[in-house]
């Protein structure tokens, strides 16, 4: 347990000095979000892992639930119901339920092949995940959304259903393609183009991806200090202590702070992929769940590391997908916490 709890605590520090030294003002919730992170941690890990296993229909039908009262009577801004409001803390359910998503399809999924129609398997496992997801790109969240999709598309892969199904999937996505583009909302497309074509409006839509880049390059190598960076302390960097987290983190500690927080990354990553490694060649049924748990956990936390790097780099469409231990928020760090929780 210590040799991956140190990375993420180290993590969790530079992120919280990362905050403190953006927004003041809100680096004691910060705090407050990693004590409520750990201890929910050390609760899970108390309780045992068998017994959300066992649960893990009950609490998928839970989340799903409070996912649609969100939707209904969830606080809104931005135009946007992602959380409900529980006086001390904001709850965004989406960030939750991903780690209970994964073990329910993970344990869904590992059965005795010879027994049932896999097809039927595949269109209740696509049931399970449509479901949620439209919830969430309802909300609207089309980050979130694309990060329950790459789960889904994981765990199929490395499911013992067969892959045919995939591809009809994709094909059945590719002639849709056009539908999906006209339910997205306004600001979401204006993301994308501006993406594609950077320079069509650099004080509207591509506004917030120059000055990421911008925040980036003045961090230089070891940055301009703690509460120095005038990009984030002038407000130049919309949504630095969230969706530009690590820009506002290289302008304050340069590329060593950037480097520093991709080490430790991939030292989390290591770990889980030699725990993914250990379960592959095991043949009980609960080792067989706890590999596609893993696997599916190491696709959420990679693909949110990838993605939300990618976007302060100019290197992919700006979507609102945190960054692991770094992005201000309580929800997506107790979701974390409890999602590695759930590995043995």
């Amino acid at each position: 347990m210590i040799y991956y709890l140190l990375p993420i605590f180290f993590l969790s520090a530079i992120g919280f000095f990362n905050i403190l030294g953006i927004r003041q003002d809100i680096a004691a919730n910060q705090f407050f979000f990693l004590l409520a992170g750990f201890a929910a941690f050390f609760f899970v890990r108390k309780i045992g892992r068998n017994f959300f296993i066992t649960n893990a229909t009950f609490f998928y039908w839970l989340f799903l639930a409070i996912l649609i009262a969100t939707y209904i009577i969830g606080l809104e801004v931005k135009g946007s119901r992602r959380w409900i409001d529980l006086y001390f803390f904001n709850f965004q359910a989406s960030e939750v339920f991903k780690a209970f998503y994964i073990l329910f399809l993970a344990q869904y999924l590992i059965r005795d092949y010879k027994f049932v129609n896999p097809f039927l398997l595949f269109l209740k496992a696509l049931f399970y995940f449509v479901i949620p997801s439209l919830i969430i790109f309802k909300q609207p969240d089309l980050g979130n959304a694309s990060v329950y999709f790459f789960i889904f598309i994981t765990l199929i892969l490395f499911s013992e259903l067969p892959k045919k199904y995939l591809l009809y999937f994709f094909l059945i996505l590719l002639l849709t393609l056009p539908l999906g583009w006209g339910l997205m909302k306004d600001y979401q497309k204006d993301r994308i183009t501006s993406f594609f074509n950077p320079h069509i409006d650099t004080q509207g839509t591509a506004y917030n991806m120059n000055q990421a880049i911008i925040t980036v390059g003045s961090g230089k190598f070891m940055g301009r200090g703690l509460g120095l960076g005038t990009q984030s302390r002038l407000s130049f960097l919309p949504e630095n202590h969230t969706d530009f987290a690590y820009s506002s983190l290289v302008e304050q500690f340069g590329f060593v702070g950037g480097i520093t927080t991709l080490i430790l990354y991939g030292a989390v990553i290591f770990y889980l992929i030699k725990k993914q490694i250990t379960y592959f060649f095991l043949r009980d049924r609960r080792d067989k769940v706890t590999f596609l748990y893993i696997t599916g956990f190491l696709s959420y936390f990679v693909f949110q590391i990838l993605i939300n790097i990618g976007m302060n780099l100019g290197l992919f469409p700006i979507t609102g997908i945190a960054l692991p231990f770094i992005s201000y928020g309580g929800s997506s760090f107790v979701a974390l916490m409890i999602g590695f929780a759930l590995i043995p």
